[in-house]
């Protein structure tokens, strides 16, 4: 089995890495590059896994998951590339993945040995609980298959798509910044809640059971409506899944349409409109590329 190198063990690195584990990767095929010894030595000791340097790393995988966080990539770019150049030449294709945000693929063709097979993902904070969404973007080098599997290993923490690379600065406004509208929401309708005469605990069990319970309705009423679709792709309509669940749980002139009267009133949608497309500018202010 393909051996696979994670670049950097912080919070995505382990993710990736325990739900590898989770899937049914041997330990002996994963090795981690981590320079902080204090965590180098809790990811050796939480999961059993070798943890070595960049260098050796690298040399010694099929597949290379590039973790650090995007400030710095330059500092471990040399050493990867190095690394890249002097790896064993009857070993498979080396592919290089790249989770750090903003940091293109051309980016790392431009400073990989020539030729080199890139695909950038973009994953979310709920991958550290094999809960997340990635989002995948190939390179110009980056092989179909290739691409399929790189798409099985995110698949061990989460859900997993795969898109043009233009689009990831709107993946990150939607899925990678979400996570943080969500608990923003939770907060808002926790605070709501104690309001209304609820205790904290209580007002903070039923948000966050009510939103893990929708988010489980609206996907499964997403598969429905694939599977109804069936070879009639066109047919699928995902954007219509929350709207016909939203319909369903508001009776007319119940207490659900008043409060939906004010959510809107209230500027909702605008207000969302808004995160997102500031999200979106700030991850392409912050974008890294080839030049």
């Amino acid at each position: 089995m393909a051996r696979i190198a994670i670049i950097g063990g912080g919070s995505i690195g382990e993710a990736l890495l325990s739900g590898l584990l989770r899937a049914g990767r041997q330990v002996k095929d994963l090795v981690v590059a981590e320079r902080l010894a204090d965590r180098a030595r809790y990811l050796a000791e939480s999961y059993a896994v070798r943890v070595t340097t960049v260098t050796d790393a690298v040399q010694s995988a099929t597949f290379v998951i590039v973790a650090v966080k995007p400030a710095d990539v330059e500092s471990v770019i040399g050493e990867i590339a190095q690394a890249a150049a002097e790896a064993e030449s009857d070993s498979a294709e080396q592919v290089f993945v790249t989770v750090a945000a903003g940091v293109t693929t051309g980016y790392f063709e431009s400073r990989l040995p020539a030729g080199t097979p890139v695909v950038r993902a973009m994953p979310n904070a709920p991958s550290l609980v094999g809960a997340g969404v990635s989002a995948l973007a190939k390179g110009r080098f980056a092989t179909p298959e290739q691409l399929e599997e790189v798409s099985a290993l995110f698949g061990s923490v989460g859900g997993v798509l795969t898109v043009p690379e233009a689009q990831l600065d709107a993946v990150t406004a939607v899925s990678g910044s979400g996570p943080a509208y969500f608990f923003l929401m939770v907060e808002a309708l926790v605070d709501a809640g104690v309001g209304a005469g609820l205790s904290r605990a209580v007002a903070t069990e039923l948000a966050a059971q009510t939103m893990a319970g929708s988010a489980a309705m609206l996907l499964e009423r997403i598969e429905q409506e694939r599977r109804v679709a069936g070879d009639a792709p066109s047919d699928f309509r995902a954007d219509t899944a929350a709207a016909q669940l939203r319909a369903m749980v508001t009776s007319p002139g119940g207490t659900t349409a008043a409060a939906l009267r004010e959510l809107e009133r209230g500027g909702l949608r605008a207000a969302v409109d808004s995160a997102v497309w500031a999200a979106k500018t700030r991850a392409e202010q912050l974008r890294t590329t080839s030049e």
